[in-house]
């Protein structure tokens, strides 16, 4: 049972990052009499995934129709943009490519470009000739031109949300690591390192830790999470002016990443990457980082076994280009050929949070599971952070129906 140094909210939100924040913001704008609290359990927000990728402001080319990720994509690029016009944020519109190299590619190609328009993202078929005339060094025998992608500083966008919330007068607490959650007939207890606080209504955003969270609150995850390692490097500045937007390989559905790629950064830089390897910690950004609880609960999970023995052969070229600048360059000069190991430096890494089933099939939608009193997101994957003031809003929904 809670102490007596136990305070109380109406909603409580676990997760600092993009998403959790968003929830927040969504929370107070439309109900400023509640209280609301956020806890995060590092000194800074978007600490993770949220100030680790790579800015992209995405238009929804590449999502299953009718799925959360389509309809959150769509409505939630134009809330980001909106927000970061009224806030001064900077971000560009520059539009990108996807590029298909081969013959085999082309079918694959119109695969994305008729999800494109069915997601109502306003795209073009282009020839060879014309990916050069955006692409002046791109290779390509087709493209796909996407004139409405962009990128962002996510992490200023992070820092102007918690402004915005403590403005609107929610209770931000930083250093707040959750270790228990207990339920009494009145409230959800939660033991923090800051001592017991409780509260009417709980979510948990918790990106990373998503999975023990929800395990946490009571409930069972449906998809545990398995973190990958995608390792970047940018464009020395002689070199930027290989790549003017974005450049992106046509995916392949056997992988679920999309492959190494090309994008200029709100700060001018071009960075290149990723490739996907398995993390030896959910929050280890480089390749010594490890945690054998992280490891051991990924290789021994039924669901990481199967996804591996299906794609072995893929996830060892992503391992051999982790540990071979030259395989990560031939990868890149696939797109771009005048791509050279002397063109390129190391930037740092970012660890994503898949969500795996127990048959080894990839989750790749938005995942809630919700009990009367507890809202956990249990899979946020891209593009949560273009669509998160729109998934905060869907959350703020499902919060509404129980105040």
């Amino acid at each position: 049972m809670p102490n007596e140094a136990t305070t109380r909210s109406d909603v409580t939100i676990i997760g600092g990052g993009i998403v959790g924040l968003a929830t927040a913001y969504q929370l107070l704008r439309r109900h400023p009499d509640r209280s609301v609290t956020l806890l995060e359990k590092e000194d800074h927000v978007a600490a993770h995934q949220s100030g680790h990728n790579s800015g992209v402001l995405h238009t929804g080319m590449y999502y299953r129709p009718g799925s959360f990720r389509a309809e959150f994509c769509r409505e939630g690029k134009l809330q980001m943009q909106e927000f970061c016009e009224r806030e001064n944020i900077p971000f560009q519109i520059i539009g990108k490519v996807i590029v298909a190299t081969s013959e085999e590619e082309l079918p694959r190609l119109q695969t994305v470009f008729e999800r494109g328009r069915a997601n109502g993202v306003r795209c073009s078929l282009v020839d060879g000739d014309h990916l050069r005339e955006i692409e002046p060094y791109a290779a390509g025998i087709q493209a796909i031109h996407v004139p409405d992608a962009g990128i962002v500083d996510y992490k200023a966008v992070c820092r102007r949300l918690a402004e915005r919330i403590t403005e609107l007068g929610g209770d931000i607490r930083l250093g707040c690591r959750v270790t228990g959650i207990e339920h009494t007939p009145e409230a959800v207890v939660l033991r923090t390192s800051q001592g017991d606080m409780s509260t009417g209504l709980l979510v948990t955003c918790g990106g990373l830790q998503a999975d023990r969270l929800t395990s946490l609150s009571g409930q069972t995850p449906t998809a545990p999470i398995v973190p990958f390692r995608g390792e970047y490097f940018v464009l020395k500045p002689p070199a930027e002016h290989l790549c003017r937007t974005m450049i992106y390989p046509t995916p392949d559905p056997r992988f679920p990443f999309l492959g190494v790629h090309f994008t200029r950064t709100i700060e001018g830089h071009v960075e290149c990457g990723p490739n996907a390897v398995l993390a030896y910690s959910r929050e280890g950004y480089s390749k010594l980082d490890l945690n054998l609880r992280d490891l051991a609960e990924s290789l021994f999970y039924p669901g990481f076994m199967k996804l591996a023995l299906r794609s072995w052969q893929t996830g060892l070229g992503e391992l051999w280009r982790s540990f071979n600048k030259k395989a990560f360059v031939r990868a890149l000069q696939k797109l771009v050929p005048g791509i050279t190991a002397a063109d390129l430096v190391p930037a740092p890494s970012g660890v994503r949070a898949q969500a795996l089933g127990r048959d080894g099939r990839l989750i790749d939608d938005f995942v809630f599971q919700e009990s009367d009193r507890v809202i956990n997101v249990g899979n946020a994957p891209s593009p949560a952070a273009t669509s998160s003031l729109r998934i905060g809003q869907s959350i703020v929904e499902k919060i509404e129906s129980r105040l």
